[in-house]
């Protein structure tokens, strides 16, 4: 009897003790802090000399986009915003990736790198900087529609990346 009202109490203590720690950890997962209330997203720089027209302005009104649609921040100019996402886009590489019989290709591989620099202005300090490098395959039978519709899916894949690891990553 005294065996089982101390395996009661032991068993109790643990579920509560369990209880209790399970409070101290969320599984919320990551948040932007509650000082950062606005972005500023400024014009990309591009550094690749792909050549590709547009792409800078594309790629940065694609991010914007991205940020409104998700609404954590609020979009405003660089010298009023709490926080500012600096983007350059470093590399655009156009490689074989399937390769046929007779050595010809078949599928193209768009492959886009970024540099990305986030930067809270309250604290004077960047939260992060770091490269992000997404791809996409497409047809070599297809033409140069398919290439720019391969960059435009690199383009859209990077906007969510940056976006989550802008967001999310805390």
């Amino acid at each position: 009897m005294v065996n089982s009202s101390r395996n009661i109490v032991m068993a109790l203590t643990l579920v509560i003790i369990f209880n209790f720690l399970s409070g101290c950890y969320s599984f919320k997962g990551g948040s932007v802090p509650p000082h950062l209330k606005s972005i500023a997203i400024p014009l990309f720089d591009d550094q690749s000399g792909f050549g590709e027209a547009g792409l800078r302005e594309d790629f940065t009104n694609k991010t914007i986009e991205k940020f409104i649609k998700d609404n954590s921040f609020e979009l405003t100019d660089a010298r009023v915003s709490d926080s500012k996402l600096e983007c350059t886009i470093v590399s655009v590489q156009n490689n074989p990736s399937v390769i046929a019989a007779g050595e010809a290709v078949t599928k193209w591989k768009i492959t886009v790198t970024v540099k990305v620099i986030f930067t809270d202005m309250k604290l004077k300090r960047n939260i992060f900087d770091k490269q992000i490098s997404n791809w996409t395959e497409y047809d070599a039978a297809t033409g140069p529609e398919a290439r720019q519709s391969a960059i435009q899916s690199t383009i859209d894949k990077l906007t969510e990346d940056i976006l989550l690891e802008t967001v999310a990553n805390w």
